[in-house]
């Protein structure tokens, strides 16, 4: 996958995306991350990429030509083009696995007040919001999408159930995770991850998935599709937290 980002920060990316992860699947070829400085492509002969808005109003807005003709530098037949706005679709683990499966990204950031409306209609963009609330620049947005999208790509994570165990991937949030030592501040590591019983340790990280999604995100049970299973491991769970309140 190719992402380029179309930023007035490009120093940004290149220290975020040359460690970690980020950094290794770069290195390994399965993804290029490149920072593109759209205040080069002005004809301005200052350089602006900014003008006051027509009819008035606070701050200072894109305009369409700099963000116009960097697009058309980098993009490509398969190339799909994300706008980070506030305005957008709601960025979820469903959209990264879409976004994943693309060969071509080009995520433009927005800056000051908004960007000229025309940029998104000429060039048909995707608009993703990462959350309903107002950042100072798109730059923080595009960092979590080629975060959570990149670890998406088949190879990146090396361990293939990985990404498929995250949250929100299943419906559920994750299981609790535990590592040594056994025993810590007086807590224990629950005897099941010990015994070395693989089907009832997966019958427990999906009980407590259930557990962690109806206590903390019971919204998402709203959509999910409840075996006869789940059924059971529900109302053992209400049982369980019913008892526990009481000893409280």
């Amino acid at each position: 996958m190719k992402i380029d980002v179309l930023t007035l920060f490009p120093e940004l990316f290149e220290a975020f995306s040359a460690e970690s992860i980020l950094g290794r699947a770069q290195n390994a070829g399965y993804v290029t991350i490149n920072p593109v400085d759209f205040r080069s492509y002005s004809t301005d002969k200052h350089n602006s990429v900014d003008e006051p808005p027509f009819g008035g109003g606070a701050g200072m807005v894109i305009g369409p030509q700099p963000l116009i003709d960097a697009v058309a530098d980098v993009r490509t037949e398969e190339a799909s083009i994300i706008l980070l706005s506030p305005q957008g679709r709601k960025f979820s683990q469903e959209v990264a696995q879409e976004l994943a499966e693309k060969e071509h990204l080009i995520l433009i950031c927005g800056h000051y007040e908004g960007i000229d409306e025309r940029v998104s209609m000429l060039l048909g963009a995707d608009e993703v919001s990462i959350g309903d609330y107002v950042l100072t620049g798109g730059e923080p947005a595009a960092l979590v999408v080629i975060d959570a999208v990149t670890r998406l790509i088949p190879g990146v994570l090396g361990n293939r159930e990985s990404a498929s165990a995250d949250s929100f991937s299943t419906g559920l949030l994750e299981h609790p995770h535990y590592t040594r030592p056994r025993e810590f501040m007086g807590n224990s590591v629950p005897d099941v991850l010990l015994s070395g019983n693989h089907k009832e340790i997966e019958l427990w990280r999906h009980k407590e998935s259930l557990r962690r999604t109806f206590k903390r995100r019971p919204d998402l049970l709203n959509s999910y599709s409840f075996s006869e299973q789940d059924r059971s491991l529900i109302r053992q769970i209400v049982a369980e937290e019913f008892d526990r309140l009481e000893q409280d």
